[in-house]
């Protein structure tokens, strides 16, 4: 707990906004197929071999989960990674170099041009499979495209639930494609989902349900992340994450567990309890023995002896402390 305040608000959170990889998903991308353009085939020998190749040569200097995923299947196969010159990171979308002056594009589909029809159709049936798909351009050619496949983490499964059945509702925020993010979100159960977001827009969302009246947790690991953290009501960033995104949220998960959320909440809520019931206590003793101690019933022959009062006030202190260590006993 970095903030005293972020557990005070996380009992009153209305919706818990996820985002998708390394929060909800392993971030732990496989290549599964290698898609070649079929108009091109004919004229390229060994093409799934080149799309490969290229991508993984954009790709070596990055530390996108995608990225490391694509130049870890070139290794796997014992593929030479080409020398890249002005190379150029695309927001949201992918990235651009040129290899043996040839500009080369690596990312999603909004680096297309005029993508080929049959190569989308295909990369979309592999995304209603949960798949994303990265597609290779080569002077703005379409080479073809790369399916990978990110896991979903079961604890996710576990938190969704437990945070449905404390009345909280869940979205889902992410830079993937419609149909990745809507199998993503139809597998956990979630509510609402944002897809195709860019990383300059999370916060735009956080603030597109806050204007709903919601109050918004936002969970999530990257840098990408930490203006969203920063806007929500609650900052919840993921242990393993980055050093920007962790020093904007207020609340931590050391342990990576997505289940600890619903815990935070819990125990914020319990917190407020105990708060509530030693105020109560302090405040309904005080009123009852302020009026005894000056003599209001002296009249009738009741009067709250100084010694007694003491003893009085030492025994409150005593039960509301008491009252609070009761809290460590609690399940969350």
């Amino acid at each position: 707990m970095k903030q005293r305040l972020a557990l005070e608000a996380a009992r009153s959170i209305d919706v818990v906004l996820f985002d998708k990889t390394g929060t909800l998903t392993k971030g732990e991308f496989g290549v599964e197929e290698v898609i070649e353009n079929e108009k091109i085939k004919d004229q390229n020998d060994n093409l799934k071999f080149k799309i490969l190749q290229l991508a993984a040569s954009v790709n070596q200097h990055s530390e996108h989960p995608i990225a490391k995923a694509v130049v870890a299947e070139a290794k796997r196969q014992n593929i030479e990674l080409l020398e890249v010159k002005d190379f150029q990171r695309i927001p949201g979308k992918g990235a651009r170099a040129r290899i043996n002056n040839e500009e080369v594009a690596v990312g999603s589909e909004a680096i297309l041009n005029n993508p080929s029809p049959s190569l989308t159709l295909r990369g979309s049936e592999g995304k209603t499979e949960g798949r994303t798909i990265i597609y290779v351009v080569k002077n703005n050619q379409l080479l073809g495209s790369i399916a990978l496949a990110d896991i979903i983490r079961e604890e996710s499964r576990e938190a969704v639930k437990a945070l449905k059945n404390l009345g909280i509702k869940t979205a889902m925020i992410t830079g993937d494609s419609e149909d990745v993010a809507k199998w993503v979100a139809g597998k956990l159960g979630i509510e609402e989902y944002f897809a195709r977001v860019m990383p300059d827009q999370k916060a735009e969302k956080v603030k597109l349900l806050q204007s709903r009246g919601l109050r918004v947790a936002m969970v999530g690991d990257g840098i990408n992340d930490a203006p969203a953290l920063s806007q929500a009501d609650l900052g919840i960033a993921i242990g393993a994450g980055t050093n920007v995104a962790i020093e904007s949220a207020g609340i931590i998960l050391m342990q990576n567990d997505p289940r600890d959320i619903p815990k935070i909440i819990k125990l914020s809520q319990a917190t407020y309890r105990k708060m509530i019931q030693n105020l109560f206590w302090a405040t309904g003793y005080n009123a009852v023995a302020l009026p005894l101690a000056a003599g209001v019933l002296a009249s009738r022959g009741i009067i709250l002896q100084p010694a007694l009062a003491a003893v009085f006030m030492s025994a409150s202190t005593v039960i509301v402390a008491f009252n609070a260590l009761l809290l460590r006993k609690q399940k969350i």
